[in-house]
């Protein structure tokens, strides 16, 4: 049930030919993951990219890369900062973390009173 999304973290055009048309726009993008659940939201560490033809929309896979697009590659590469990873939990969770604290502080008064 956790919910996946890809966030954009960079996004640089370059000027490198496309193997697919020769063209010189290409687009280069960085996604940072981020899941979440009802529980909690979670950032990853887990980048990934994605080169993409602004003509012909043909996605650049790494078998088709020139050397220069993996130059350009390497330089953005070492330039993307992700967020930290991170957990950042939801309302939902403290209340249901609470209700079991609550339940089990009213047990073990019970239990001392002699009720149970």
């Amino acid at each position: 049930m956790a919910k996946e999304k890809q966030v954009v973290i960079k996004d640089v055009e370059i000027s490198n030919n496309c193997p697919e048309c020769f063209n010189q726009e290409l687009r280069l993008t960085f996604y940072q993951r981020h899941t979440s659940t009802p529980f909690y939201h979670r950032k990853t560490k887990d980048v990934t990219h994605e080169i993409k033809c602004k003509k012909c929309y043909s996605l650049i896979y790494p078998v088709n890369w020139t050397p220069d697009i993996e130059r350009v590659f390497d330089y953005y590469n070492k330039l993307v900062e992700p967020d930290r990873p991170a957990v950042r939990f939801t309302t939902l969770f403290f209340v249901i973390l609470l209700l079991l604290i609550v339940l089990v502080g009213a047990g073990v008064y019970l239990i001392l009173e002699g009720i149970i």
